[in-house]
């Protein structure tokens, strides 16, 4: 396992994995590394620029970054290696003190649960069927608003994760993983690679063909 220190990342506190991609919180915001090769992880050059990013949670292809004082920032990672700010969440005085989020679905709504320190327990609705555009297609744009607070005898600092469900599967339904069933398991390295990876090298696709289409012959 290789090691990335300064000047590439500053006090580096918080990281998630999406894929390919780790995006880590470090004292001068967020920044995106390609993980495809753990022994040689590269710095992609992109990031957000923000003093208190505090924690970060990945869905899909938005991801949420408890960023202190600036309240939750909600970034547009469709492109990995190209990150970008989607939306800022700080309406007047919610959300001063940011400390942690992570999200959990319940049945067609999304839902931020925000540590948002001296201020207790914070819950957002990030889609809903009556309030967010395109609710049925894979990633809508999230329409964040201010449900429910919960005030702790303490900060709240932190928030745990919810148990994932023990099967993914794809909009028709169709399953794609199982992770806790009784005699199943994940994916390991070596099986996820093979995914991936041709030759060591990565395997994409191009929206452009590489050659002429051939012409239709009957029997084809």
């Amino acid at each position: 396992m290789a090691e990335i220190g300064e000047p590439a990342l500053r006090n580096p506190h918080a990281v998630a994995i999406q894929f390919r991609y780790a995006f880590v919180c470090d004292a001068e915001g967020v920044k995106v590394l390609d993980v495809t090769d753990l022994a040689r992880p590269r710095r992609t050059g992109t990031e957000i620029r923000v003093t208190e990013a505090e924690n970060i949670y990945l869905s899909r292809t938005y991801a949420y970054v408890a960023a202190g004082s600036h309240g939750l920032l909600i970034l547009d990672i469709q492109d990995p290696e190209r990150p970008k700010l989607d939306q800022t969440w700080r309406e007047v005085s919610e959300l001063p003190d940011t400390r942690d989020v992570k999200l959990g679905m319940t049945n067609n709504s999304l839902f931020a649960y925000v540590a948002d320190g001296r201020n207790g327990m914070r819950v957002l609705q990030l889609l809903s069927p009556d309030q967010t555009p395109g609710i049925s297609g894979f990633s809508p744009r999230p329409t964040p608003r201010l449900i429910a607070t919960y005030r702790t005898t303490g900060p709240a600092l932190a928030v745990s994760k919810g148990l994932d469900r023990d099967r993914a599967v794809d909009e028709s339904g169709n399953q794609l993983a199982v992770f806790g069933r009784r005699g199943s398991r994940p994916l390991d390295r070596p099986e996820m690679d093979l995914l991936y990876l041709r030759d060591g090298k990565t395997w994409t696709v191009d929206s452009q063909p590489a050659s002429a289409p051939r012409a239709f012959r009957k029997g084809d």
